[in-house]
């Protein structure tokens, strides 16, 4: 019937989980071009199942292989949301994002959370023990994409709220990786986990909480 509104499959509200969410989209997801479908994939089976919990989605989760590798390690879900679709390319998404995705657009409330979800979709935290130092254990909290634009706007970002510099470097790939050392991580790590009920990848939070033990501290 003409002029009937598409019934959403996604509730589109501003909550922590549904910013979790949009960051996991803007790391692992995919925007089709028939302007109604969305994907998401990950190595990880947890991080699927956070992402259509925090959605709301009962789509099944399937297997695919790469371009270069008929092996399927992937898991994915897609579904489809015209609406949705159009609330994604409105808050700064697009088919082909990887690249060009610059600022994504929020309520400021939810950032973390959303950043969060980027860090469990392509972030990474590392830790070590520098030799140059004797007993000095360092770590740093990155994030990775592709969009230069988009790696200095949450570099920015995180300046304007936290006054937190960072740093910049072009990894393997052409991917950009956004880098904070020890004291600047620390502060930024305990806003992104905000909670001990925040929904995240488990492993992850599990790998920083050791980490930071060794030095006597906690989120």
């Amino acid at each position: 019937m003409a002029g009937v509104k598409p019934k959403g499959r996604v509730k589109i509200k501003w909550s922590p989980e549904f910013a979790y969410a949009i960051g996991l989209l803007v790391t692992d997801g995919n925007l089709s071009k028939d302007e109604r479908h969305m994907s998401f994939t990950s190595k990880d089976l947890v991080l699927v199942i956070n992402f259509k919990k925090c959605l709301g989605l009962t789509n099944k989760i399937s297997k695919k292989g790469s371009g270069s590798s008929k092996i399927k390690k992937y898991y994915f879900v897609q579904f489809g949301d015209v609406q949705f679709y159009r609330f994604l390319v409105d808050h700064g998404l697009s088919p082909n994002k990887s690249k060009t995705i610059s600022e994504v657009f929020m309520p400021d409330k939810y950032f973390f959370d959303f950043l969060r979800g980027g860090f469990d979709g392509d972030g990474t935290f590392y830790s070590y023990y520098d030799p140059r130092w004797r007993s000095s254990f360092m770590f740093y909290t990155v994030f990775a994409s592709a969009s230069k634009k988009h790696t200095m706007w949450l570099q920015g970002k995180l300046y304007n709220v936290l006054k937190l510099k960072g740093h910049i470097n072009r990894g393997g790939g052409g991917v950009y990786q956004l880098k904070y050392a020890k004291q600047e991580s620390l502060v930024l790590l305990r806003r992104m986990y905000h909670s001990k009920e925040v929904i995240c990848l488990k492993r992850k939070r599990l790998k920083i909480e050791k980490a930071l033990a060794i030095i006597g501290v906690t989120l």
